[in-house]
Formats: C-alpha cells, sequence, structure tokens
C-alpha cells in the first residue's frame, strides 16, 4: 500500500474515532500528524510542525479574545441594538444585511476570512439575542464573503485570473464572478428559507429603551447607552476594518492587540474575555489542518488530483477535479487548492474537449461554498465566535452542513458550467 493511501485512511480513523467517542479531533489529528509523519514519511518533528497553521491560531485567537471584551464591557449588545434600529426592528432583514456587508467587504478587496473574522462576531451575537438560527446567520456571513469573493478587483477573483494568464488558458473575470454570486445567494437562499428565516418577525421589536406594544419598555435599556468602554471598544473595532482592508494588516495580530489594550485600561473585562477564548475549538481547527498539512507535504493532494486527470473521459475528470477541489478545501486553503487543480487540469483543457471558462468558474465555486466548513477558516471563525450555543452540537451542524455543500454543489455547477462547454 503506498503511502498516500495510509495517509488517507488514518484520516478516515480519526473521523470515525472522533464522531464516536468522546475524543478532541484535534488532539486525535495531532497524535495522526505525529504517527505518519515519522513512521510512514520519515518527517522531522520540525517538518510536522511546519503545517501548523500559526497565522489560523493567532486569527481565532486574537478575534475571539477581540469581541470576548466586548460582550464582557456591553459593545455587543448596544450593536445588536443599533443593527435593529437601522432596519426599522425588522429581524428578518439581519441574516441579509449580514450576507451583504460580508459581499462588499470582500468584493472591494477584503480577503473572505478577514472578512468573516469582522462580520461573524457581531452576526452571531445578534443570532443569539434573537433566536436565529447560528448556522443561518453563519452561512449567511460566510456564503456573503465567497459570493463577493471573485469580483475582478478582489483577492480571490485576483488570483484565479492570474492562474488562467500564468496558464495561458481563456477566462472571464465577469462570469466568475456572477457564477460565485449567483451560486452563493441560491444557497443563502435555501439556507433562509430551511432555518427558519420565513418565520422571523418582519414587522418592528422594540430595542433597548423602546416602548413595546404593551406599553412597557424593552429590557436592557442600559444597553442603549454608550460608557467608555464601549467607546473604546468601537473604536478598537473601526480600527479592525480600516487596519485590515486600508493597510492589509492580519486581522489575528491586530485583533490581539487592540484586545490588549482595551484589557489594559478595563483589566476586569480583559481577565474574563481571555476566558472565553475557544480553546477546545482552537485545538480541534489546529490538529486538523496541522493533519492536512503533512498530506499536503507527502504529495497526497497531489497523488489524487493526478490519479483524476489521467482518467482520460474529460467530462469525467472534470467531475471529480471538482469533487477534490471541494473536499480538500474544507480542510485546507481554498486558494492553495485552486492554485493546484487549475494547474491540473490544464492537459485536458487544452484539448478543447472541456471549456475553460465554464471549467475555471465550477473549480473556484466548489472550492469555496465549501468554507463553512467547521475545518476551514471560515467555518472555524463561525464556531469560534458563536455564543451561548452547545458547540458539539454546532460543531456538528456545521460539518453535517459543509459535507452538504461537498456532496451536492460539484455535480450542480458542473452540470450548469462545464458540461454546455463554455469557453
Amino acid at each position: 500500500m503506498s503511502d498516500e493511501l495510509i495517509s488517507i485512511l488514518v484520516l478516515v480513523v480519526v473521523f470515525v474515532i472522533a464522531t464516536t467517542r468522546s475524543i478532541n479531533m484535534g488532539a486525535l489529528s495531532f497524535a495522526a500528524a505525529f504517527g505518519v509523519g515519522e513512521l510512514v514519511a520519515d518527517f522531522s518533528a520540525d517538518h510536522i510542525f511546519a503545517g501548523f497553521p500559526g497565522d489560523l491560531f493567532v486569527v481565532l485567537v486574537g478575534v475571539t479574545y477581540l469581541f470576548a471584551l466586548a460582550r464582557a464591557n456591553g459593545t455587543t449588545d448596544w450593536l445588536v441594538h443599533a443593527s435593529i434600529r437601522l432596519v426599522g426592528g425588522r429581524v428578518a432583514l439581519i441574516p441579509w444585511v449580514m450576507f451583504a456587508i460580508s459581499g462588499a467587504l470582500t468584493a472591494i478587496g477584503a480577503v473572505s476570512p478577514a472578512a468573516v473574522a469582522i462580520v461573524a462576531p457581531l452576526a452571531l451575537s445578534f443570532a443569539a439575542r434573537y433566536r436565529i438560527s447560528p448556522l443561518l446567520m453563519g452561512a449567511m456571513v460566510v456564503h456573503g464573503s465567497q459570493g463577493g469573493g471573485f469580483s475582478p478587483i478582489s483577492i480571490y477573483g485576483s488570483i484565479v485570473n492570474g492562474i488562467v494568464d500564468r496558464e495561458k488558458l481563456p477566462g472571464n473575470e465577469i462570469t466568475l464572478f456572477l457564477t460565485s454570486l449567483v451560486v452563493n445567494l441560491i444557497i443563502a437562499a435555501v439556507v433562509f428559507v430551511v432555518c427558519g428565516g420565513l418565520k422571523l418577525p418582519r414587522t418592528a421589536v422594540a430595542t433597548a429603551g423602546e416602548e413595546r406594544e404593551d406599553g412597557a419598555e424593552a429590557p436592557a435599556a442600559a444597553e442603549g447607552r454608550l460608557t467608555p468602554a464601549r467607546i473604546a471598544t468601537l473604536a478598537a473595532l473601526v480600527a479592525l476594518v480600516v487596519a485590515v482592508l486600508a493597510f492589509d494588516l492580519d486581522a489575528g495580530l491586530t485583533s490581539i492587540s487592540l484586545a490588549v489594550a482595551l484589557s489594559v485600561f478595563w483589566p476586569d473585562h480583559g481577565k474574563k474575555a481571555v476566558n472565553e477564548v475557544t480553546w477546545p475549538t482552537v485545538l480541534l481547527i489546529c490538529g486538523v489542518l496541522t493533519y492536512v498539512g503533512v498530506l499536503d507535504e507527502m504529495g497526497t493532494i497531489d497523488y489524487a488530483g493526478k490519479a483524476v486527470s489521467d482518467i482520460g473521459i474529460p467530462l469525467l475528470a472534470a467531475l471529480l477535479l471538482c469533487y477534490i477541489g471541494a473536499i480538500v478545501s474544507a480542510f485546507a486553503s481554498s486558494v492553495g487548492i485552486m492554485g493546484a487543480l487549475i494547474p491540473l487540469a490544464v492537459p485536458f483543457l487544452a484539448q478543447g474537449d472541456i471549456g475553460a471558462v465554464g471549467m475555471i468558474a465550477a473549480l473556484a465555486v466548489s472550492a469555496t461554498v465549501v468554507d463553512v466548513s467547521p475545518f476551514s477558516t471560515n467555518g472555524a471563525l463561525v464556531l469560534a465566535n458563536a455564543p451561548d450555543v452547545d458547540r458539539d452540537r454546532f460543531f456538528r451542524q456545521l460539518m453535517i452542513y459543509g459535507g452538504i455543500m461537498v456532496v451536492a454543489v460539484p455535480p450542480v455547477v458542473w452540470l450548469a458550467m462545464v458540461v454546455p462547454g463554455l469557453g
């Protein structure tokens, strides 16, 4: 049995044990990375640690730390009520507002995880307050970020179009952008209906300090006031957005620095916030991605991609490449997967049997629409920033939803974009 097949079987075993026993999948994945890396691939410990997602670790800790501070001093409650007032108290509109904000941020140049890091904590705080499904709100944020993620001036769009130019393939920037936008918009609409969006209040609801229909004042009127701590936290959140979007600073390092600065002035809030960082989630995500890094270094991903491209039936190979993009991207970098798979598709694209424009759009959508998986950066941010939830249950919901995206989306975009031979 080849080393690549052994590494895949070990991954399957990790999933089986984690789902049947009460063991953190991240801890299992670290053990698997050590076993496979040392015993099968003959990697050194340093080589194995090279796959540890240090940047994602800092993003998860930094963002959850900053927004835990915001929850501790009531800033998120104030923002929730301000958002309600902006839409006239209509709760049903808020998920779509979050979708639009996330899409706008990525369309103008924010990396998708950065947009999700900015929007998801507020969106999920809102979901907790108004009893909206956290899966619905998290999905709206992630799909919104992916919907705008392939505009001609976006990070994802620029990278994919650059790969297309480098490989001398025909491309269409507008088709790529609109395909991602339409697919994510349709998925968001389906999720909105399935997760109870139609049952959300469409008429105005009372917010803090306002009078309800029964003449009583809405609860928690103090949430409508701006205290010095809340003003400073709002300034920190604005600074985070500016730092990430205008100066391209790292979202994780910026968040943790701002959180530390706030903790210096309000240490009681800071102490409480540190305890609310979702450490089990951090262990889970970092462990799984460390093992995926070992797989990548072993050549397992390239092994699977090349095996598919050698099939000899272009349409079937195209579908399988879309599936590989979806499956691997659910655990790894979407851009990295696209960067690897598009060149693998070059040989049969050059034959003219498959339209390049449609194939590239199908690959791009397949590799990004699954980012709601709890093992991807976006899904991990949603999981880590959801307050007042059964985290194990929410993790399973995100994993099942991500699995549905992996299974359902590739054949749909393949039928719509590849089979007609676009490009």
